[in-house]
């Protein structure tokens, strides 16, 4: 197992994402931590894509957030991402989503994923790819 690792993105928030208040609308942070998510995997060299022509899928099975502060139109965000628990068929991911210019803490959230393979029959996430998905100790309160 590798040394903990957090990964990020950063991006502002688009006026699409926005609702009439100008505020984010709440389904898009799920969006905004799977982004994250990928960028986790790829920075640490696994891509979805590779897994998947390997033929394992990591569906997401659980997904919770926790809203603190809301998310307005142009605010720069950065969305921290670890990996919470790890084992042989499930990986948990978390995240913390930030404001980038006032480092306030907007949303907590974390989303667990089991490996399948390409008939949805639970299998293992490939020794090579757990490897590198290292366990961290939660950097905030989830």
């Amino acid at each position: 197992m590798s040394e903990g690792r957090i990964t990020h993105v950063e991006f502002r928030v688009r006026y699409a994402e926005t609702d009439q208040m100008g505020v984010a609308h709440h389904a898009n942070y799920l969006i905004w931590c799977e982004l994250a998510r990928t960028e986790y995997m790829r920075s640490c060299g696994a891509s979805y894509r590779q897994l998947e022509q390997d033929g394992v899928l990591l569906p997401v099975v659980e997904a919770s957030l926790r809203y603190l502060a809301p998310a307005r139109y142009e605010d720069p965000i950065r969305v921290r991402c670890w990996v919470r628990e790890g084992g042989s068929r499930k990986v948990t991911f978390a995240y913390a989503v930030e404001n980038m210019e006032t480092d306030q803490l907007l949303a907590t959230a974390q989303t667990a994923l089991i490996a399948v393979d390409s008939n949805h029959v639970l299998t293992t996430i490939p020794v090579a790819v757990r490897n590198k998905l290292a366990v961290t100790p939660d950097p905030v309160r989830l």
